[in-house]
């Protein structure tokens, strides 16, 4: 793993930190955006090694001392409206007929690129502080897609799709699995967003005042956290087994360790404490009839075995003894002038009435490439993938790439595909010929390009 925290040399992370920007939503997709992608990819998978080596410290630095945090959450948000606003547009044109839907899943695949990079650096204090204003801008995102979880919990509908990259550069079976594939990427930056407001709420003490009123009372944080634990969007029951969803994937759980706490259990419980264990919180937070009632519901969960797991808790159920007997005295208002999130806002502003012509631009300019555009970006993804930092990144065995069983065996050619046996490589073949044709060109074309440089 020491090696492995070495996919960037430190002038290399520096030129790729310092060359982030933000760009016009008209540019999605476009060379220059590729490039940024590219670049944010990179640091990404550098944050999450360096992380696991515990040398995290130098990008910690570039971010903060580049103020590049503020352009990351703007990036985040701009590629989120993108989907919501520009990519509905897209499919509904007469003239959308993509031989490929790999450009597109590049953009897709964008937001959770930035969302896991950011879960990754937001554990440091002054990463957060380098936030400044668009820590707001970060919880409004972080809160939409909480709702988002909630309103899947509700309604008992949970993404299963597992496959994440497009198993053929060239023929994608079609939109309808790239909207599969959208789907549960949308699950999995949800569930990483959780994370990320987790780790703002860390920092209470030293959040500007707007945030916090922001999280407790314009959004009531703490009451869709209770949702969140009542309804559990991580967890479901399937042909009479419980799953749960960690690292990734649903995974089948033992009953031994149904009630094992999961990480995004832990996440949700610390954030719940820092927000009403806080002094400045309890000061700030409205706890009304209908919070006080919603927040005694977690006396339900908090039993001795959860707490055991988590002993901070502790705390947590005697502030809930307390808040039954007591009648919480309504939180002062102080008269300020509250700060307002502004980038979703101006960036949906800038482009009201353009979102047709942003399609159409795109369509002819970005989303219809040809032959050689598709043999470039494969190259471009094979070369930004490197195939042995992604196993270091991935703690699951591969699967078999037409049953699904664990796998132990690579195509040869592009490296990309796994299967469990010889069979089951010669029937999926005829589907994975051309990704496969795509991979291997670009590998060859990157090995010759070292070998010029050597």
């Amino acid at each position: 793993m020491a090696e492995a925290a070495e996919l960037l040399l430190p002038g290399e992370a520096e030129a790729l930190v310092q060359a982030l920007r933000s760009g016009p939503l008209r540019n999605t997709g476009d060379h220059g955006w590729l490039r940024q992608h590219e670049a944010i990819e990179k640091l990404n998978m550098q944050a999450i090694l360096s992380a696991s080596a515990g040398q995290e410290q130098l990008l910690i630095e570039l971010l903060v001392n580049y103020a590049k945090i503020p352009t990351l959450i703007e990036e985040l948000i701009s590629v989120e409206i993108w989907k919501h606003k520009v990519f509905p547009v897209l499919c509904q044109l007469e003239d959308f007929k993509p031989e490929s839907t790999f450009p597109i899943y590049l953009v897709l695949h964008h937001e959770a690129s930035i969302v896991n990079l950011l879960e990754t650096v937001f554990f440091h204090k002054e990463i957060c502080e380098s936030a400044e204003d668009t820590i707001l801008d970060l919880i409004d995102y972080s809160y939409r897609k909480l709702t988002l979880l909630a309103a899947w919990s509700t309604n008992r509908e949970f993404p299963t799709h597992e496959k994440l990259l497009p198993e053929d550069l060239t023929n994608a079976s079609s939109m309808q699995e790239l909207q599969k594939q959208a789907e549960m990427m949308e699950f999995k930056i949800s569930l990483r967003a959780l994370s990320v407001l987790r780790f703002i709420t860390d920092q209470v003490d030293s959040l500007p005042l707007s945030a916090l009123t922001r999280m407790l009372n314009t959004h009531n944080v703490p009451c869709l956290l209770v949702e969140l634990l009542e309804h559990c969007p991580w967890s479901r029951r399937e042909a009479g087994k419980l799953k749960k969803f960690e690292n990734g994937v649903w995974h089948v759980v033992p009953p031994e360790d149904h009630v094992r706490m999961t990480k995004l259990d832990g996440q949700v419980w610390i954030a719940l404490y820092n927000l009403l264990l806080s002094p400045e919180c309890q000061r700030k937070y409205n706890l009304d009839g209908f919070n006080k009632s919603q927040l005694l519901k977690l006396r339900a969960f908090l039993t001795d075995v959860l707490i055991d797991q988590l002993p901070n808790l502790v705390e947590m159920q005697r502030f809930l003894s307390h808040l039954v007997v007591t009648e919480p005295v309504p939180p002062k208002k102080d008269l300020i002038l509250e700060q307002v999130p502004v980038i979703r806002d101006r960036i949906v502003r800038e482009n009201s009435g353009k979102w047709q012509a942003i399609a159409k631009h795109q369509v002819k300019h970005m989303f219809s490439p040809s032959e050689d555009e598709l043999k470039h970006l494969a190259c471009r993804w094979a070369r930004t993938y490197n195939l042995d930092v992604m196993e270091a990144l991935v703690p699951e065995k591969p699967k078999c790439g037409l049953c699904g069983s664990e796998a132990t065996k690579r195509c040869s050619r592009c490296q990309n595909e796994w299967y469990c046996k010889r069979e089951c490589q010669v029937q999926h073949w005829q589907k994975h010929k051309k990704a496969c044709n795509l991979m291997a060109d670009a590998l060859k074309k990157i090995k010759e390009d070292l070998k010029v440089q050597l």
